[in-house]
């Protein structure tokens, strides 16, 4: 029996001895004749190990050779602050901090010498947006809120996560681009309901705004935005590839299934300010809902004429918020070079924003909602230093779902379930799990930044001024952001 085991596995070995071999061949043939990579063709076969070994690089050096601050977009230590204030564990460490704040634009907070104590302190307000100018002002509860991310771009699972975890934080819901999904309302949290520029989601079948899906969606969301530009490609409409795009996408963006999903880089109707106030007016007085803006800033010739817009017509005709995106990117797949070149980052483009609505007298009328890499507490806190209401983030709030930053969210394989329509892979994101994360977040980032807050000798977060914060320049010199944007000269008119 012994024998015919031994023959049997000889014949097997041979057998896959000479398969290997001819795969070995075929693939010798195949890269000595292909024109497109030079490797290949003068290193046959183990040529392949050169582009096996580029791919896997980025991973090994996010696990084993950077160090915690070395990575972009999102260092190891940042993921892991918010790992652990998803999971509720705090973000307590030892042994001193591995921020190196000799770094330019590092921030720094001032602490005064007597802080309030636990008895002293107040509930950071909330605020309501579009009050006096609209029939329903939204009651926004929570200074950290989810940035839009579109379902399509990202899972069910994630949409349902979000929207129980919110719902139980208290904070509100961009819904992206894409459309009012079943899943955003899953959860019942106040919902803000995105108008891209393809009009997904509120549209006639041939493409132009319908009044009649307005006025279906204002009896369930808080609020609208008109999406001008986001961070991650100004000046680009969004793509969503054909695979990604299923029955249940299209009928819910109201596009044909199966096929590329592409939105113009610019409403057809909106060319100049004057035509945007008009269509602000117009939403507001369709919905009863207070409606808002979200660009991103590549200079002050915008702002500046919005201001100067609304103050010859009528504040009626004011954004009842703007959302403020930094050139840092996004969550959204873009263009490297608009990714990496177009737009000021959030940093320089918040305080100028404010600086003009201060100007003009219009900072009480149109709340700021910041966005651009503000997942952190102390990077929340900044922005409301700069002037910002509220905070927006769609990065953090991946990292709170198990985002491990893969980097393959344009490609359908996301390892965390996140942004693939693939069952398989979505059986990660366990949302009876996530969405607890999700929460905790939520109320973590608040928290932290009530900290920063107290720490600065204030009663609550709404009180955090320029003056409260530094900004590193040099190594051993760090400036207010006070002296570094003046107050501006406050518009009586």
């Amino acid at each position: 029996m012994s024998d015919a085991l031994k023959v049997i596995s000889y014949g097997f070995g041979s057998i896959l001895g000479l398969i290997v071999l001819a795969i070995i061949v075929f693939l010798f043939i195949q890269d000595v004749t292909q024109k497109k990579h030079s490797i290949l063709r003068n290193y046959p076969v183990i040529g392949h190990l050169r582009f096996f070994l580029e791919k896997q690089g980025e991973y090994f050096r996010q696990y084993f050779f950077s160090g915690d601050r070395d990575e972009m977009p999102f260092n190891r230590a940042t993921r892991s602050w918010v790992y652990k204030n998803a999971k509720n564990e705090g973000g307590i460490v030892g042994f001193g901090s591995t921020n190196d704040v000799r770094e330019p634009g590092s921030i720094l907070f001032v602490n005064v010498a007597f802080p309030l104590l636990e008895s002293e302190r107040l509930p950071t307000p909330s605020l309501l947006i579009g009050e006096g100018f609209c029939e329903h002002p939204f009651h926004a509860r929570s200074i950290t809120n989810i940035s839009g991310m579109s379902y399509g771009a990202i899972s069910a699972p994630a949409v349902r996560a979000l929207s129980l975890g919110a719902a139980e934080a208290g904070c509100w819901l961009n819904t992206g681009e894409g459309g009012l999904s079943p899943y955003h309302l899953e959860g019942g949290c106040d919902v803000v309901m995105q108008i891209g520029t393809a009009r997904y989601g509120i549209r006639k079948q041939d493409g132009s705004f319908s009044p009649e899906r307005a006025k279906e969606l204002a009896k369930i969301v808080k609020a609208f935005e008109i999406k001008l530009s986001q961070g991650a490609k100004p000046g680009k409409g969004g793509l969503l590839p054909g695979v990604k795009v299923s029955d249940e996408i299209a009928t819910i963006r109201g596009i044909p299934a199966h096929h590329d999903s592409i939105s113009p880089n610019r409403h057809a109707d909106i060319s100049n300010v004057d035509e945007l106030l008009d269509k602000i007016a117009y939403i507001r007085e369709l919905t009863g809902r207070p409606v808002g803006v979200k660009a991103a800033i590549g200079g002050w010739r915008f702002i500046n004429d919005l201001c100067d817009a609304v103050n010859r017509r009528g504040a009626e005709y004011a954004p009842d918020f703007l959302s403020i995106d930094g050139g840092e990117g996004g969550s959204g797949a873009a263009p490297q070079t608009l990714v990496d070149h177009m737009s000021l980052p959030i940093a320089e483009a918040l305080p100028r924003v404010v600086d003009s609505l201060l100007q003009s007298g219009l900072k009480n009328r149109i709340r700021i909602v910041a966005a651009g890499k503000l997942v952190t507490g102390a990077r929340a806190a900044w922005a409301l230093c700069a002037g910002a209401d509220f905070v927006n983030t769609a990065r953090g709030f991946m990292f709170s779902l198990g985002c491990i930053q893969a980097m393959r969210c344009h490609t359908n394989t996301c390892p965390t379930g996140i942004t693939t329509h693939n069952r398989r892979l979505q059986r990660g994101l366990v949302v009876e799990e996530k969405y607890l994360r999700v929460a905790n977040y939520a109320k973590n980032m608040n928290s932290e930044i009530d900290m920063i807050s107290y720490s600065c000798g204030l009663h609550h977060a709404r009180q955090l001024r320029r003056e409260h914060v530094r900004i590193v320049e040099t190594a051993g010199k760090s400036v207010a952001l006070n002296i570094l944007y003046p107050y501006p000269e406050v518009s009586q008119s």
